[in-house]
């Protein structure tokens, strides 16, 4: 990667943008993999999701806003209950959880994976049974493992010595016994962004069972007494598409089931295999359906648990990204653009949008590739290669870094970015004191906010220093 002074995604790529991104033959249409299922343009060139117009969202509830489709959502959910039939699917809700998203899954019969005290109390607060509740979590404090234990969580997944010891001492005074799974880091790497890699060793998640670190938490749990060790736990990174990676992984969890069993006399019935599925962000992107994913994780928990003379354990999994990612698209007003010029006489396109890397950051912090369309109207003017920059006081504030957008973009058209459903919302920030957008649900012509618009008066109301003169 080639320094530039403005940042280290400025210099990625030339002014003609990526090898893969080709120009459309007809800028108006959906590249359809990377949007909701019921994404369409109608015959003004307004982009539609879930039977809504999004000029009409963008009347009702302002830009930028995130639009959820919700029976895209469901859908996605729907599938991977019934690929992965037999198997406790969990919606990991860290990938995007609202209240409406925590009662869509759980009616649809999946569980519900929670890694904070916050994602906890949403997940009560609407409803969720707590016995369908997994929390994961490397730093559990005392007061949040209390809450899970006096609430009734399922399923604690422990990620240290120091929380095991922590848990032990909380369950024995509240007289209770929780079912508890063990985090182990397997040695694998999957081949994603470095920060969104979990399983190798060098890294803040589990226990490592090369070191025998793991090992020695299952003698410690079976011990206390007080928890009830029912399985291990392994997940190997985010956005993946190659399943090798689990193939090995399973392989060393499985090898430890096996030594617990033989050295501790204790046969753990469960195995999480974690999540970490990926999606389509643009049309390098390849993802597996659930059917698939299901047939080769099945497939592999099954060969390898006969290699070693063990019981196939009852299996968990968790998608979040795979079934929030499509369903979301992030709608944005355009504010100005910008042709500036390069060396040897190009020009490079910026397009500045009314949001930016408070709701999306991603693209600078995983060096993230997204897509983007003219979703207000037709354009039948040649395309140009553009970037999609937000309002943000950062040079590295960048949407989307390259795309063929149409040529005649102007300051109040609306552009739409596809799949933002997941650690966009999520990972929403305050920055330069913009409030976050709202989150609309789309579905059936009808649209309705599930997230209200953050406001000014909202992020005022938490600043302690009265108005009205300086001190």
């Amino acid at each position: 990667m080639r320094a530039h002074e403005a940042g280290a995604l400025h210099g990625q790529v030339g002014h003609r943008g990526p090898s893969w991104l080709e120009r459309p033959a007809d800028v108006n249409e959906l590249v359809a993999p990377l949007w909701s299922r019921t994404a369409r343009k109608d015959a003004d060139g307004v982009l539609v999701v879930g039977g809504v117009r999004l000029d009409e969202v963008a009347a009702q509830f302002g830009t930028a806003t995130y639009v959820l489709d919700e029976a895209d959502f469901r859908s996605r959910a729907a599938e991977f209950r019934d690929a992965f039939a037999g198997v406790d699917v969990y919606y990991a809700g860290k990938a995007f959880l609202c209240g409406a998203v925590a009662q869509w899954v759980v009616a649809d019969g999946l569980f519900l994976d929670v890694c904070t005290g916050g994602e906890l109390a949403l997940a009560l607060r609407a409803g969720v049974p707590p016995e369908r509740i997994g929390f994961h979590g490397n730093n559990k404090s005392v007061d949040e493992l209390e809450y899970a234990l006096e609430t009734g969580v399922g399923t604690i997944v422990v990620d240290s010595l120091a929380e095991i010891e922590r848990l032990s001492r909380i369950a024995a005074a509240l007289r209770v016994t929780p079912r508890v799974l063990i985090r182990v880091t397997a040695g694998v790497e999957a081949h994603t962004h470095e920060y969104i890699a979990t399983a190798h060793e060098d890294q803040k998640f589990g226990l490592s069972i090369s070191e025998g670190h793991a090992f020695e938490a299952a003698r410690r749990v079976l011990a206390t007494g007080s928890l009830r060790l029912v399985g291990l736990h392994s997940h190997i990174g985010s956005q993946i598409f190659d399943t090798s990676g689990f193939e090995v992984a399973t392989r060393h969890v499985l090898a430890l089931h096996a030594r617990i069993a033989d050295e501790l006399d204790a046969v753990l019935p469960e195995l999480g295999l974690g999540g970490g599925f990926g999606i389509a962000y643009t049309t390098q992107d390849t993802p597996q359906t659930p059917a698939e994913l299901a047939q080769g994780l099945l497939g592999i928990v099954a060969h390898e648990c006969k290699a070693l003379g063990l019981d196939v354990p009852h299996l968990s999994i968790e998608p979040g990204r795979a079934i929030a990612g499509p369903a979301v698209c992030t709608l944005y007003t355009v504010g100005t653009v910008k042709r500036v010029p390069l060396d040897g006489g190009a020009t490079r396109t910026y397009v500045s949008v009314d949001g930016g890397m408070s709701d999306n950051v991603r693209t600078a912090l995983y060096d993230a590739d997204y897509s983007c369309t003219l979703a207000s109207r037709r354009s039948d003017v040649t395309p140009t290669l553009a970037r999609v920059v937000g309002k943000h006081c950062e040079s590295g504030d960048i949407v989307v870094k390259d795309e063929f957008l149409a040529g005649d973009l102007a300051p109040g058209d609306l552009l739409a970015v596809p799949a933002t459903g997941a650690y966009c919302r999520s990972l929403a920030s305050n920055y330069n004191h913009v409030p976050r957008p709202a989150v609309v649900a789309v579905r059936d012509g009808m649209a309705r906010a599930v997230i209200r618009r953050e406001t000014v008066e909202d992020l005022l109301r938490l600043d302690l220093v009265a108005g009205g003169g300086l001190g």
